[in-house]
């Protein structure tokens, strides 16, 4: 199905009432669908396109930076504004095929918590890497700690993790033991991959399902399929709040990630699309999309502004980062081609 041309009624029924500065102006968001899309829709499309005039058509992508480096290579550039993940952020800026970000007109970099203001990609949320349980399976208390996601003689029974070395080695790792703070020192020697690897062996016979979609996780729960997932917070808190699920997240370990927002060099709007980018970027529109979707703003000036009542459920909140890391962005670009050739070799054997 062509999505391409998908624009929001929101925007047309807007555009129709008000003719604001830039009305006319028209820019094309590529992000990554479902509730997380729905929540950019709420939060920044519908009120940016009411406040504006400016329509927003929307697109889709699968993350795949052939596509997106390719417009560029070509100069066929028909999305404005993209929602990237870090890894393409760091590749983008080296290959020169996303423009740099202007901090002077987002507040400054140190308006931002650590590692959400990239060179060429500026982050609008954070969200967690984590596992989640079924509550109703464990009526005397369920797991608590990383570590039990390993234990299988404590909490016999099927698991899910994710089909890609990312997180999934760094979870090992404190299941063993490493400090979070200090899990990419340890995976970045080969003792330390060794001793990740190692980890995963026990509990590899145990792992029925390695998901590969984040709709997969809170749907192997609610199907009983597994006992325990790894999973993205935001799908399990979206089947929580939206169908009524008794689920539970543990929070001790989890990888905390960006989604950020870059624009392909060649944008046909480059001025409508900065001015979008910055719209999203202030704090009291930055900290809507938190009561849509359980994911964190990145502005330090916004965190401030999510109503109490939906704080504990954001991987920001300091009760979710007590034994929390940052996926460094840096270190999987360095080792992730060589990581998951040897991940998939594995999960061959």
């Amino acid at each position: 199905m062509n999505r391409i041309s998908i624009l929001l009624q929101t925007s047309m029924l807007c555009l129709a009432m008000s003719a604001p500065a830039l009305a006319g102006d028209t820019i094309t968001v590529t992000s990554w669908g479902g509730a997380y899309t729905k929540s950019q829709e709420k939060a920044f499309f519908g009120p940016y396109s009411k406040e504006t005039g400016v329509k927003i058509l929307q697109d889709e992508w699968d993350g795949s930076t052939a596509k997106l480096k390719g417009m560029v290579e070509t100069g066929q550039v028909t999305w404005d504004v993209v929602d990237v993940e870090p890894g393409h952020a760091l590749q983008g800026c080296d290959e020169g095929w996303l423009e740099e970000i202007d901090y002077s007109k987002l507040g400054g970099k140190e308006a931002f918590i650590d590692g959400a203001a990239m060179d060429c990609a500026a982050a609008t949320i954070v969200f967690g890497t984590i596992y989640a349980y079924d509550a109703s399976k464990f009526p005397n208390g369920g797991p608590t700690t990383m570590a039990d996601l390993f234990d299988t003689k404590k909490f016999p029974g099927p698991r899910a993790l994710r089909k890609a070395p990312k997180t999934t080695l760094e979870f090992a790792l404190i299941a063993d033991g490493v400090a979070p703070a200090k899990v990419y020192d340890v995976l970045g020697s080969p003792e330390g991959v060794d001793r990740a690897f190692k980890k995963l062996d026990t509990i590899k016979k145990d792992v029925k399902v390695w998901w590969t979609a984040g709709a997969q996780p809170p749907q192997l729960l609610a199907d009983g399929e597994v006992l325990m997932t790894t999973a993205w917070n935001g799908r399990i808190y979206d089947a929580v709040k939206n169908s009524g699920k008794n689920f539970k997240i543990v929070w001790d370990g989890q990888g905390m990630d960006f989604n950020l927002w870059a624009e392909p060099k060649g944008s046909p709007h480059k001025e409508a699309a900065d001015k979008f980018i910055a719209y999203t970027m202030t704090p009291d529109v930055m900290a809507r999309q938190s009561q849509y979707i359980s994911y964190g703003p990145t502005l330090k000036a916004a965190i401030a502004k999510v109503p109490a009542d939906i704080l504990p459920d954001l991987p920001t909140a300091p009760e979710n980062t007590k034994n929390a890391f940052v996926v460094s962005a840096e270190f999987w670009a360095d080792h992730d081609e060589e990581l998951t050739e040897r991940f998939n070799k594995w999960l061959a054997q």
